[in-house]
């Protein structure tokens, strides 16, 4: 029994030491920083479809419409495939590091890193799940997607309240996106910028951006705070949902406008990341 207990934890160490090194992999680095300029072409063009919005065109400003939309172009199912592998590479290289980062500091320091590392591999996996979609000739609809997984939640006990927190915990991630724009913490994400009117573009395409895209989520989890106090599920209409209502609000549309300028100088500074932030 010893002995298999031995084996076991052999096989566990090598196991971890394979992933270990799968982390460090040179290539694996390169690939997951065209993740970050996948998420970046995506907030380009959800800030297009939004500016389009603010103007009186159709269309849906979110993940799955900035997607579809890039199937539509020329050539766009190679976009969606090497989209999936880069957002998939960069999921496995953040969930490298919530596993095994971050060693030097401090614990408290360390975990909290770590638990951002597992949430952004969540959030690129969940992006290279829908450019998968797409690339195998599928479709979604986030915003009905997000009133059906609410109306769900909301049947189970407590899941009123659970819906509520969620969208409080949303509507906290925007404020924090925009204290971040503000005060350009962002920059700490990024190492060996150029100097001059190259740094400076950066930095002021990543405080609008950042500011921009916290304004959306702001919206985003008033909507679903809305949903949960008002028991309407059909309230929680995702990021689409929350634009075209940021819209329908008095000076809406220039309020949509100054956003998605702001999503599009988000997807800018992410293209920058992919060059120059830190892995």
């Amino acid at each position: 029994m010893s002995g298999e207990v031995e084996k076991a934890k052999h096989q566990a160490k090598r196991a971890k030491d394979g992933a270990e090194q799968a982390s460090e992999s040179k290539t694996l680095e390169v690939v997951a920083r065209f993740g970050w300029a996948a998420n970046g072409l995506m907030h380009l063009l959800i800030g297009y479809i939004a500016l389009r919005l603010s103007l009186g065109a159709s269309g849906e400003a979110d993940q799955a419409g900035a997607i579809s939309q890039l199937a539509s172009t020329p050539g766009g199912v190679f976009l969606l495939w090497a989209g999936l592998i880069a957002c998939a590479a960069l999921a496995l290289w953040q969930l490298a590091d919530a596993a095994f980062g971050y060693r030097g500091l401090e614990t408290k320091k360390k975990w909290g890193k770590r638990i951002k590392a597992a949430g952004l591999a969540i959030v690129f996996a969940a992006i290279g799940f829908t450019f998968g979609i797409y690339a195998l000739g599928g479709k979604s609809d986030s915003s009905q997607s997000s009133q059906d997984a609410s109306a769900q939640l909301m049947a189970f006990p407590g899941g009123t309240l659970v819906l509520f927190l969620i969208g409080a915990g949303i509507a906290i991630a925007g404020v924090f996106y925009i204290y971040k724009g503000i005060t350009q913490k962002f920059l700490k994400d990024l190492e060996s910028l150029p100097p001059g009117g190259a740094r400076i573009g950066i930095s002021w395409a990543g405080s609008f951006g950042y500011v921009g895209k916290g304004a959306a989520l702001l919206v985003l989890g008033i909507l679903f705070s809305v949903a949960a106090f008002q028991q309407d599920p059909e309230e929680a209409k995702g990021l689409d949902g929350a634009l075209k209502a940021l819209k329908e609000q008095p000076f809406g549309d220039a309020a949509l406008i100054v956003v998605a300028l702001g999503l599009i100088c988000y997807g800018l500074y992410l293209g920058a990341r992919a060059r120059y932030g830190k892995m």
